[in-house]
């Protein structure tokens, strides 16, 4: 754990790739291969369910500590962070051991099994046996929220550098449903596997965002087609069987089974970057649709009835065992058209069809149809561009159409954590249901640093009441706040959700009488929905 806690400050204190990547490689070339196998685990988001509940916890703490629970409860919003918070407050250990990050996991998922009593018992003396660094990891565990700032492609670049591996080899041996109960260090990442380059994704090519149309040139270079609100997925069919990967390298296969029939029409060594998409009849379904399926590893006949879905075909990228990246996208589409014809029309595949346009001036009141027909906006894409890996500026860009707005009242404040654990930054808005103020959505981003502490101050000054670090406020600001979708939801008092919303302005100019309604969301849900 010693060993884990001094990776954990190394990759922390520091904001530079560079040094990170050192820190991992180090770790990897040193630590057993049990802690290994579990640091690659965390980092890359397979952690240990929470153990015990974090009321619990904060109470043990503030008891541990000798100071009274309200004390814990002020300290916990401006550290920022509940397993810091606890780390910061208990004394000193009286017996420092140094067991492998192994052993404290498995301590971890056992504290799980007993009551009230033995889990109380069991942390404490966890908290009596580890350094500070070292019981705030701990607690990091134990609560199931195990974060930190170093991102899986890092975690490879280091895996890869510590076993003398192809990164690209690496990246595809760490993809995919695995678990460290279910592998080992050697198996994961270390032993050869001879049917990896069947089911190896290509890295997808990604689109910047545009806000200008006519830095592109001439537009009869262009060519342009829908941009769909779905999960862009890459369909690889070699031998004999199918795999879809997702842009964040989770195999999605079993989750979408209805694509198993492109197996009897699409032929071997064929790679097809798309979108998944529920789709009903010839268009497709919202989001909310095909959020359902998100994160299910099996689909019950209920649901696959009620939101089947298609892939959506952007592009081609394997043919008949080739590469074809390289070639010109236009070469690409037109392989890619040939093969989308051929399919049966019940096939669960179509063709993101281009979209003709004789100017930018038209393309541009195309681009404003997009909501009409559930699209996002526009893609454009060079016609003489290769497939590349990444996000690339130059040959391909998205262009969204505009978000949909609303005016709401900020009724709740919470502080940030980070950088910005001393602001309030997280906030509750709210819509007038006739003389009520009724809260729909919640938003963190938007603002300027500037503006959150001018926000943060007056949150001081105006809280009307306190929530554990949630502050009620007095309703007296109204802020812009912009949103890709919406969709109806029973989990909110409102009756719906909002996809993607943030703080587009802050509003000076209106009083809270000006602010929305729940009527005026309902209509957009109406239109939009």
């Amino acid at each position: 754990m010693r060993r884990f806690a001094q990776l954990f400050t190394a990759v922390d204190q520091t904001t530079k790739t560079t040094r990170k990547v050192e820190a991992l490689t180090a770790y990897f070339r040193e630590a057993p291969d049990a802690d290994k196998l579990w640091t690659v685990a965390l980092f890359t988001h397979r952690r240990p369910r929470r153990s015990v509940n974090t009321t619990l916890l904060r109470q043990w703490a503030a008891e541990r500590a000798g100071i009274p629970l309200w004390l814990f409860e002020e300290a916990y919003p401006i550290v920022g962070d509940l397993a810091e918070t606890i780390a910061l407050v208990l004394p000193e250990a009286s017996r420092e051991e140094d067991r492998p990050l192994s052993y404290w996991i498995d301590y971890v998922r056992a504290l799980g099994t007993r009551d009230e009593v033995g889990k109380k018992e069991g942390v404490l003396e966890a908290w009596d046996r580890l350094a500070t660094v070292e019981r705030f990891l701990f607690n990091k565990l134990i609560t199931g929220g195990f974060r930190i700032g170093v991102s899986a492609k890092l975690v490879t670049r280091a895996l890869a550098r510590a076993t003398e591996q192809d990164e690209a080899e690496v990246t595809h041996k760490l993809m995919g449903d695995w678990s460290p109960d279910a592998v080992t260090f050697e198996s994961l990442v270390l032993a050869d596997d001879p049917t990896a380059d069947l089911s190896k994704p290509y890295p997808f090519y990604l689109a910047y965002q545009l806000d200008d149309v006519e830095d592109l040139g001439p537009a009869e270079e262009w060519r342009a087609e829908h941009k769909w609100d779905g999960i862009r997925g890459q369909l690889i069919l070699r031998g004999g069987e199918h795999h879809l990967w997702s842009r964040g390298e989770e195999l999605m296969t079993d989750r979408f089974p209805e694509l198993a029939r492109l197996r009897d029409f699409v032929p071997e060594g064929t790679v097809i970057d798309g979108e998944v998409l529920a789709w009903a009849g010839n268009a497709p379904m919202s989001f909310n649709a095909l959020q359902k399926r998100i994160g299910r590893k099996t689909v019950p006949k209920k649901l696959l009835a009620e939101a089947p879905v298609i892939l959506k075909a952007y592009d081609l990228l394997e043919w008949e065992g080739r590469d074809i990246r390289a070639e010109a996208f236009d070469k690409r589409r037109d392989l890619l058209k040939d093969l989308v014809r051929g399919l049966p029309e019940d096939a669960p595949m179509r063709l993101s069809e281009g979209v003709a346009f004789g100017s930018w001036e038209e393309l541009a009141g195309i681009r404003e149809g997009s909501r009409d027909i559930g699209a996002e906006g526009l893609m454009l894409k060079r016609g003489a561009s290769p497939y590349l890996s990444g996000r690339k500026k130059g040959d391909w860009w998205k262009w969204k159409v505009d978000p949909l707005t609303v005016d709401a009242v900020m009724i709740y404040a919470q502080q940030g954590s980070g950088r910005r654990a001393n602001l309030f930054t997280d906030f509750t808005f709210a819509v007038w249901d006739e003389t009520d103020l009724v809260p729909f959505t919640k938003a963190y981003s938007g603002l300027t640093d500037e503006e959150f502490r001018k926000i943060t101050q007056w949150v001081r000054r105006n809280t009307l009441q306190r929530f554990g670090p949630v502050r009620q406020v007095t309703p007296e600001h109204v802020f812009e706040i912009a949103f890709e979708g919406i969709q109806a939801s029973t989990r909110h008092k409102s009756g719906l959700a909002l996809r993607f919303p943030r703080m587009a302005r802050w509003r000076h100019d209106k009083k809270i009488e000006e602010a929305n309604t729940l009527g005026d969301l309902q209509e957009m849900l109406a239109v939009y929905g």
